[in-house]
C-alpha cells in the first residue's frame, strides 16, 4: 500500500506535470470519441483570488524582509518558499484542466485533478440523473455509501450502481460505496452520454 508520504509526492510529480498538459492544450489519458465533463471554470475565479493573494503576500513579504535588513539568504528563501506555493497552486489548477470526468463505451471515469479517480465500469451503473447539491461538506467525501466529489461545495450528478464499488480516497482510505455524486459544467452532457450505448463525442 502507498504510505501518505509517497502519496503526497505523486500528486506533486503529477501537478506539475499537468502544467506542461495546461501549455500545449492537452489532457490527460481521454481517448479519443469519449465525452469529457468539463468542471474546472466553476472554481477557476476563486482559485485566481486565492493565487493573486498569495503573490501579493510574497511580494509585501520580500519587501518587508529588504527593509529590514535581513540575510539575502533568509529573504531568497522566504521567497522561494512563496513561489513554490505559488507553483503548487498552478499545478493544482492546471490539473483540474487537463484530467476531467470521462465517459468511453466502457466506463465512466470521475475525477478531481490528480488527487482522486474513480473507474466505473458501465455495466455497474443502475441509474444516472442531474441532481443539484450546493452544500456538499468538503472535495472528496463518503458518507452512507456514497462518494461526492464536489466542486465549489456542488454536486450535479448522481450515478446508482448494480454493486458496491472501492473508492480510493486522496490519502489511501478506502470505503465501499453504491452511489456517487459529482459536479459537470454540463451535467446533461454527461448523463446523456452514460444513457446511451456509445458515449457522445467531445
Amino acid at each position: 500500500m502507498v504510505g501518505t508520504a509517497q502519496r503526497l509526492l505523486n500528486f506533486e510529480r503529477e501537478g506539475m506535470a499537468g502544467i506542461g498538459l495546461w501549455i500545449m492544450r492537452r489532457r490527460h489519458e481521454v481517448p479519443p470519441g469519449s465525452t469529457v465533463g468539463t468542471y474546472a471554470k466553476e472554481q477557476a475565479f476563486t482559485m485566481g483570488l486565492f493565487m493573486f493573494a498569495m503573490a501579493v503576500e510574497a511580494i509585501v513579504v520580500d519587501l518587508l524582509l529588504i527593509s529590514v535588513g535581513v540575510n539575502p539568504w533568509l529573504r531568497y528563501a522566504v521567497l522561494a518558499i512563496d513561489l513554490y506555493g505559488l507553483l503548487t497552486g498552478l499545478s493544482m489548477a492546471a490539473a483540474c484542466v487537463t484530467r476531467p470526468h470521462v465517459v468511453t463505451a466502457g466506463e465512466l471515469r470521475v475525477r478531481y485533478g490528480v488527487y482522486f479517480d474513480l473507474r466505473v465500469p458501465r455495466d455497474q451503473i443502475a441509474a444516472v440523473r442531474t441532481s443539484r447539491s450546493l452544500n456538499e461538506s468538503g472535495m472528496i467525501t463518503v458518507k452512507d455509501g456514497r462518494v461526492s466529489v464536489a466542486v465549489a461545495s456542488q454536486t450535479n450528478v448522481t450515478v446508482e450502481l448494480t454493486k458496491p464499488i472501492t473508492v480510493v480516497r486522496p490519502l489511501g482510505a478506502r470505503a465501499e460505496v453504491t452511489s456517487i455524486r459529482f459536479f459537470a459544467e454540463d451535467p446533461n452532457r454527461i448523463v446523456t452520454a452514460l444513457r446511451t450505448d456509445l458515449p457522445l463525442p467531445s
